[in-house]
């Protein structure tokens, strides 16, 4: 099947680190006032891709995404939230997001031209 095909998998990976470090931003600025909170963060793609790359000779992509602490500076109250900084983690996820799927729809376009032979 054609979502057995690596490219898709690694896309599909791609698009659920966008959507997790989307979901880690909101959780992070939904908490920026709660006294003492720590900031998290998800591990970067690469790191990710290293990762489950280094344990088989086949990448299990279903592997889930590690989630840390950050380490920033906190706040008087030990809240470590910048609320600027996940504003600009969320647009950058949302760039991600996007260069995933259209990466995906295209390379279908482009499978589905090489198989009907169409130019």
């Amino acid at each position: 099947m054609i979502s057995d095909m690596d490219v898709f998998k690694v896309l599909d990976a791609m698009a659920r680190h966008a959507v997790e470090t989307q979901r880690v931003s909101a959780a992070n600025v939904s908490r920026a006032a709660e006294p003492g909170y720590k900031a998290q963060e998800v591990e970067s793609f690469g790191a990710y891709m290293a990762r489950i790359g280094q344990t088989a000779d086949k990448p299990n992509f279903t592997e889930p995404f590690k989630t840390y602490e950050m380490n920033t500076p906190s706040a008087p109250n030990g809240n470590s939230v910048s609320v600027e900084q996940e504003l600009y983690k969320s647009a950058e996820a949302t760039g991600q997001h996007s260069l995933a799927v259209s990466t995906y729809a295209k390379t279908l376009d482009l499978m589905r031209m090489a198989i009907s032979g169409r130019r």
